[in-house]
């Protein structure tokens, strides 16, 4: 019998069996010992192992910017051990976004989150090459630049994360593929059933990610939802988890050759634009667009992403396996190759015409998204707790703190907007102007 199981060693998993570690024997009432974490794989052997790991507060929607601001803090709490860079983060944007960007740079300074904000296409023009000699980026009339977050190295802060749990006693049991999900008279969950034998818990933590409609599906929770909107309209049937392809990839580049004008590290970029988007060989598209970027050593060139796309849903199978290498989903396009080059070009100078450069390995990986897009953290069954991120993850390193204290007893005002019955009571987080549908 383990007093807390948790499925997952991913970002949330790890972070969540350290904190609660920490927490049991801080308070006296536990230790490390008393968690185990199970993984069908291993450490990062998922979503969080091949995340492009941004870390940012960039968010129209208050609960979350609150939210990631807590995580923040985390991910500052010990760079070297995160594998954190805090470079900071960038959005640039054009007229249709500008009054949702001081909308959050408004909402950053009522939480002490520090920021600058520019206005203008003059004035923006006028930042950006401050920053790049040789940005060209037309029609953009705000700049919302964070002074905190940045990026960190996906599989070294997992590896950090896991050495933390096992400091304080915590059990990592790779190669574990959970089958089944036993439950008692009452309807609680008191076991799981794995392909290397039954174990007892009186707690159960799903930190799967990509891998929660399985899990959902064994907790004979609901595949489809009724979803009551703000203006109390209803919306039968709406699918509880629909999947999305992340489109992202690596320019092949020496990164230490993408720095500021001052020789050093530049801050996470991200640019939407309705601009036209044009390459060599002609129009790529006359729709709005958006990409981020930054130069990563451990991905070995410029990295970085655009929106995603839907893809069909997987087989409703635990074996599925989203991350495998043979996935279709892990390789993008050439849809997002050209777009996503084109636009490097569009913003840089000595970005353009870039695309041969490309590196054409797989990349990307596909997402569990909700019904709004956005998490959700919730009790269910009495005595299981789902960590449902709806692809916002890997950033939430905070999220694993605020569980452990949910866990013993300490409800958390962060993550009350996050609970699944505000699809029943209609409070949904409002929706930006973005490309992106996590913004």
């Amino acid at each position: 019998m383990v007093r807390f199981l948790v499925i997952g060693a991913g970002i949330h998993g790890l972070a969540t069996a350290w904190q609660l570690a920490r927490r049991l024997r801080a308070t006296g009432a536990g230790s490390g010992e008393d968690v185990l974490v199970v993984d069908k794989s291993g450490i990062g052997a998922g979503a969080s192992g091949v995340a492009c790991g941004v870390i940012r507060n960039n968010y129209f929607q208050p609960a979350m910017r609150e939210l990631m601001a807590h995580s923040v803090g985390v991910w500052e709490s010990d760079p070297e051990a995160f594998a954190y860079h805090p470079v900071g983060y960038l959005q640039a944007a054009p007229e249709v976004m500008r009054a949702d960007v001081e909308q959050i740079f408004k909402e950053q300074r009522a939480i002490g989150y520090e920021s600058e904000l520019v206005l203008g296409e003059r004035e923006c023009r006028a930042y950006l090459q401050g920053l790049f000699h040789d940005w060209r980026a037309e029609g953009i009339t705000s700049v919302l630049h964070e002074k905190r977050g940045g990026y960190a190295n996906n599989v070294a802060s997992l590896k950090g994360l896991a050495a933390k749990a096992e400091a304080e006693g915590v059990r990592i049991r790779s190669g574990v593929r959970v089958t089944g999900i036993r439950t008692d008279a009452s309807g609680a969950v008191n076991g799981v059933h794995t392909d290397a034998g039954d174990i007892d818990c009186e707690q159960l933590v799903v930190a799967a990610g990509p891998w929660v409609r399985d899990f959902w599906s064994m907790l004979d929770l609901p595949e489809s939802i009724d979803v009551t909107g703000p203006d109390g309209t209803v919306h039968p049937d709406r699918p509880m988890w629909t999947y999305w392809a992340l489109q992202e990839g690596t320019l092949g580049v020496d990164p230490s050759e993408f720095t500021d004008n001052a020789g050093a590290l530049p801050p996470v970029v991200h640019i939407d634009s309705d601009a036209a988007l044009h390459d060599e060989d002609g129009l790529v598209t006359d729709q709005m667009w958006g990409i981020y970027y930054k130069p990563d050593f451990s991905f070995g060139g410029v990295q970085g992403g655009a929106a995603p796309v839907q893809v069909p849903r997987p087989a409703n199978e635990v074996a599925v396996d989203p991350y495998g290498t043979q996935s279709p989903e892990f390789v993008v396009g050439d849809d997002f190759v050209r777009m996503w080059t084109a636009a490097l070009g569009h913003c840089h100078e000595r970005f353009a015409g870039c695309r041969a450069r490309y590196l054409r390995e797989p990349s990307g990986g596909i997402g569990a998204f909700t019904p709004d897009s956005f998490p959700v953290f919730d009790r269910f069954r009495e005595n299981v707790y789902v960590i449902a991120d709806s692809n916002h993850g890997y950033k939430m390193i905070g999220i694993g703190e605020l569980v452990a204290k949910e866990l013993t007893d300490q409800p958390q005002s962060l993550l009350e907007p996050f609970r699944f019955d505000r699809y029943r009571t209609g409070r949904l987080h409002p929706v930006s102007h973005s490309p992106f549908p996590w913004s």
